[in-house]
């Protein structure tokens, strides 16, 4: 399974394999080989290979403390957040790397004039034959083929660098990685269902006589309108559109009807122009609107449950990758995301960390994209200025990539943070689960799929997840949530509810600390565990007690109101609580830009500080992997983090600090 397989890349520090130079160690080596990759033949020796040689990144130990120093409460630095050349000039690699590893191969024959060096300082790069690069790394070259796949990758059992330029060097390619391209990538964290197989109602036409009634807060057990959402989280009509706060959401493979925000508009917002549109920020060949007929319903939620949040402010769509890698299914893309933060960020394209340089060759598009009707511009890097606040509804799971991706891409939601942005992911609609047929029919891990499977990129530190409630039968907007837990087919085809758990790969961060020792100690949910994923299933473990958890928040995720394909509809998933979570913060950015002050950034730790502002949800659970999950408890707990927002006391919180 690739959880455990993530330990197969590992620095190895002083240890040595004959023949080589006593001056020489092994910097990587694979333990073993999966059992789906077979060797093949050496290398020719007059092979030209492209080795890129990632240099030792400075100061990403500090990377936490230098965000949780702009985002702490009790900070003297809180909200002083970084300009983006003062984070990448932070984290580039010291000259004294540069040089070392330059002199070192210079000194075996590499003329400086073969030598490049990436914009951002990352990387040295340069053509070899394979004998060259053999002889180098003290190394043999070999072909290895992926049986299911076919796909042939050149790789090393292990190389050697001289021990003085150990410490400068984070990884070098070809090594020893062997990854597959596999289709499974990030999902759209939703559902929909259309009521009654109503037919398309006209634009601008009034909503029909029971969609009009769902206007009222009588209603709200039945369908969650604009109304409803402020009645319950005490949000009061936006007036002020700084140009700077534009919110920021995300797109992929899903796109909106003009249409349909039309339609929605008409029947529940009527304030709210017809015409009112996204600003476009199209990556990579990204497309958007759609006619009616082809509208996604992931899309249509987000703008239907933003625009009447925050208008008059704006939103900025990041809609990302053409439609060959986005829609397509026989597409190899199996990674997520990094395409768009190349495009917020250029450094990031070429950013080296965790034996990765700029996207995957393998789990990434690539571009210009070769495929017919594909984009045939070159990768956009850096071309968009992120927004303060933006809202992701996709994900997957830990499981589906290797740690390398992902903590590579971690790294960028710190730099982002300390820029003053605030990110939010949905958490997942599958409980403690991945979603089903992701490793397992029931979406769990290990060899009895019996273990919970944590969500990607979701357990990463520097994000805030957020999942779902739901107000039940018989309950009004001023009763107590309740986490969401519907059965399959009570409404929706699959059952839901609000994913949660605990990392495999990043530890508790000290904002949350005493949060989740207080569940534990409290609310000790009974399962057997296990301690970090080297001891992985060990005891019968189902979940890692010493992993990051999540989500950290939670909104209202179930019977939405939305016109999709021009029909009137009700949706539900955490892809619903999250742009209502991230317009409150956009709301409270908008507060503090009119007084003077930055943008919050990164909330956790604010809100971790001060959970009273929050509306504590202890109620529901999140079942999966053959149990009922984790429940909702007081205080923290992995299925509605902190709670859903109270507007009045987190905005009188936020106005309050520097």
């Amino acid at each position: 399974m690739r959880i455990q397989a993530f330990a197969l890349f590992v620095l190895l520090a002083g240890s040595h394999a004959a023949p080589h130079p006593t001056a020489h160690t092994v910097h990587e080596k694979r333990h073993y080989t999966p059992s789906q990759w077979i060797k093949r033949n050496r290398v020719p020796s007059d092979a030209r290979l492209p080795i890129r040689i990632g240099l030792a990144q400075s100061n990403l130990d500090k990377g936490y403390d230098l965000l949780m120093d702009v985002s702490h409460p009790e900070s003297p630095n809180y909200a002083k957040h970084w300009t983006a050349e003062q984070v990448a000039a932070k984290f580039a690699p010291s000259e004294k790397s540069v040089d070392a590893v330059r002199g070192w191969l210079v000194a075996s024959g590499i003329s400086a004039e073969r030598i490049a060096q990436s914009q951002n300082k990352g990387w040295l790069a340069f053509d070899a034959t394979t004998s060259e690069a053999e002889e180098l790394l003290h190394t043999e070259y070999h072909q290895y083929e992926h049986t299911s796949y076919g796909h042939v990758e050149t790789a090393c059992e292990q190389y050697h660098v001289p021990k003085h330029v150990q410490e400068h060097v984070d990884y070098i390619t070809p090594g020893i990685k062997l990854v597959a391209p596999v289709k499974r990538g990030h999902e759209k964290r939703g559902f929909g269902m259309t009521m009654g197989g109503a037919p398309p109602i006209p634009p601008k036409s009034a909503a029909p006589g029971p969609i009009a009634d769902l206007g009222k807060l009588s209603t709200c057990d039945v369908a969650i309108t604009p109304a409803c959402v402020k009645a319950l989280y005490g949000v009061p009509p936006a007036t002020m559109a700084n140009p700077s706060n534009s919110m920021g959401i995300f797109e992929e493979g899903d796109y909106y009807a003009q249409e349909d925000l039309n339609l929605f508009f008409a029947n529940f917002t009527p304030r709210i122009p017809q015409g009112t549109h996204p600003i476009p920020a199209f990556i990579d060949g990204a497309k958007a609107p759609v006619a009616v007929k082809n509208a996604g319903g992931e899309s249509d939620l987000d703008f239907m449950l933003t625009y009447p949040l925050i208008y008059p402010q704006s939103i900025t769509l990041y809609q990302t990758d053409d439609r060959h890698y986005a829609t397509d299914p026989n597409s190899t893309s199996s990674g997520g995301f990094n395409t768009f933060l190349d495009a917020l960020d250029g450094s990031y394209c070429t950013y080296s960390a965790f034996g990765e340089t700029g996207d995957d060759p393998v789990l990434d598009p690539t571009y210009p994209d070769p495929a017919k009707n594909g984009y045939k511009g070159q990768l956009q890097c850096g071309v968009y200025t992120p927004t303060n606040v933006i809202s992701v509804s996709y994900g997957g799971q830990e499981y589906d990539l290797p740690a390398y991706y992902q903590e590579r891409q971690c790294n960028e939601f710190m730099k982002l943070g300390l820029q003053g942005h605030s990110i939010f992911y949905a958490s997942g609609d599958d409980g403690v689960a991945g979603p089903p047929g992701d490793d397992a029919k029931n979406g769990c891990l290990g060899p009895n799929h019996k273990i919970f499977s944590p969500a990607w990129p979701n357990s990463c530190p520097y994000l805030t997840n957020v999942g779902a409630t739901k107000v039940y039968p018989g309950k009004t907007v001023y009763d107590p949530e309740c986490a969401v837990v519907d059965p399959k087919g009570m409404p929706y085809s699959v059952a839901f509810s609000s994913g949660g758990g605990f990392s495999n790969i990043y530890p508790v961060p000290s904002y949350q600390a005493q949060a989740v020792a207080t569940f534990f100690a409290e609310h000790d949910p009974s399962y057997p565990y296990y301690e970090g994923n080297a001891s992985f299933g060990d005891n019968g473990g189902l979940y890692n007690r010493l992993g990051r958890g999540y989500p950290d928040v939670a909104a209202n995720g179930d019977n939405i109101a939305v016109y999709n394909m021009g029909n009137f509809t009700l949706e539900g998933g955490t892809s619903a609580s999250t742009p209502i979570f991230a317009s409150i913060v956009n709301r409270i950015n908008e507060e503090r830009i009119a007084v003077g002050k930055k943008p919050v950034g990164f909330v956790n730790p604010v809100l971790y500080s001060h959970p009273g502002v929050l509306n504590d949800i202890t109620c529901g659970t999140n079942p999966g992997c053959g149990t009922v999950g984790f429940s909702a408890v007081k205080g923290w707990d992995p299925v509605s983090g902190l709670g859903t927002p109270n507007y009045p006391k987190m905005l009188q919180l936020f106005l309050s600090l520097p």
